[in-house]
């Protein structure tokens, strides 16, 4: 139910009531500028779009701090949703007064302060999933971040750096030998930090040459990790090479594991390595083996051009690698595998020695 109605003042009142019974009113110099007010709230009702106007008077901030305790996270997805909204410079603007500029002027800002572009997706896209939240919620009618340009990722063969075989060997020649066999896993077998980091020795079935991949280690409060199953549910197991199983079951009669459940590499206080630490053990190892501007994650990189140049299928390679989809093993390494003209030259090619070697026989047999 809406009216219309002159006040004594001369400015129009307008109101409505929704579907609480709850009534609604606002004032206007003209009958026209509260007619059109009433026909907007009428439209979002119909299409089913209305919001109460007190909806949205609580801050993102606050909106997030309630919602964000109903969720269902992985421990690193509470890590990095709290790490955005700390970051985010409108988290204490009311829901219904943010707009898109808000959110450019924030894109910006960690733009101009250098972060990474898959710095900055990350953290818009936590903070946008929750602005989607309040829309589902009824807080707010749109989402004002969509459509908000971020910068532009680099293209994967751009940016990824594949390690040379001779620099992964000079890697392991330098790594300590309690660091020896995590490089093996990454390179070899395509294991990501978390999980490089997470392996016990139960997860290796020497007999059917196996690596269960079955869990990860992931940061949890300053200095400690939490374990959890690995990211996207990727558990998998990996056929591991048998010079790979060769070289942990030398490192095992030489070292041993660690702790009550046979850790293969040790932090503090009986759990498996932080990040930090690993990341300290790395330094150190590329320190040594004079190798400059390489990632820990560029082995896992290294083992997937492998399996790629071998001839494997993408399936194969998601699977060993443990992505959800197979869209993302292309999207990530598409650059790798060969093209139409390569495969075209490498058929002419074949067809050129074949030819060429048929000549060379009847030669022979002339002489």
């Amino acid at each position: 139910m809406a009216s219309i109605k002159q006040r004594p003042d001369g400015s129009w009142r307008a109101r409505y009531r929704d579907d609480a019974h709850k009534e609604h009113s606002r004032h206007f110099a003209t009958k026209r500028e509260a007619q059109r007010w009433l026909d907007e709230i009428t439209t979002s009702v119909v299409t089913g779009r209305y919001v109460d106007p007190k909806a949205g008077t609580i801050t993102l901030a606050q909106y997030y701090a309630d919602w964000s305790q109903r969720q269902v996270w992985a421990s690193g997805t509470t890590v990095a949703m709290n790490l955005a909204m700390r970051s985010c410079s409108f988290k204490d603007i009311e829901l219904r007064r943010l707009s898109r500029s808000h959110v450019e002027a924030w894109v910006k800002e960690m733009s101009t302060r250098g972060l990474a572009p898959g710095t900055i997706k990350t953290r818009v896209n936590n903070v946008r999933s929750v602005i989607r939240a309040a829309v589902r919620d009824r807080r707010i009618p749109d989402d004002p971040s969509a459509g908000v340009p971020l910068p532009r990722l680099r293209r994967s063969e751009a940016s990824m750096r594949v390690p040379t075989p001779d620099e992964v060997g000079a890697l392991l020649g330098a790594a300590g030998w309690h660091f020896r066999p995590f490089i093996a896993l990454c390179a070899f077998a395509g294991l990501r930090l978390g999980e490089a980091a997470g392996v016990q020795l139960g997860d290796i079935d020497f007999l059917r040459r196996t690596i269960h991949v079955r869990r990860q280690v992931q940061r949890n409060a300053p200095g400690a990790v939490a374990i959890s199953a690995p990211k996207y549910g990727s558990e998998r197991d990996v056929y591991a090479a048998d010079e790979l199983l060769t070289l942990l079951s030398e490192h095992f009669a030489e070292f041993g594991t660690f702790g009550a459940s046979r850790w293969l590499f040790m932090g503090q206080n009986g759990q498996p390595p932080h990040q930090n630490t690993v990341g300290h053990w790395w330094r150190t190892t590329l320190k040594a083996a004079g190798i400059d501007g390489l990632r820990l994650h560029d082995l896992r990189h290294f083992y997937a051009s492998g399996l790629i140049a071998s001839g494997c299928d993408v399936v194969t390679v998601q699977r060993a690698l443990g992505h959800a989809r197979a869209t993302t093993t292309l999207n990530t390494y598409s650059h790798l595998w060969p093209t139409a003209e390569d495969r075209t030259r490498a058929a002419a090619g074949a067809l050129v020695t074949s030819a060429l070697a048929s000549v060379t026989k009847g030669e022979s047999r002339s002489s």
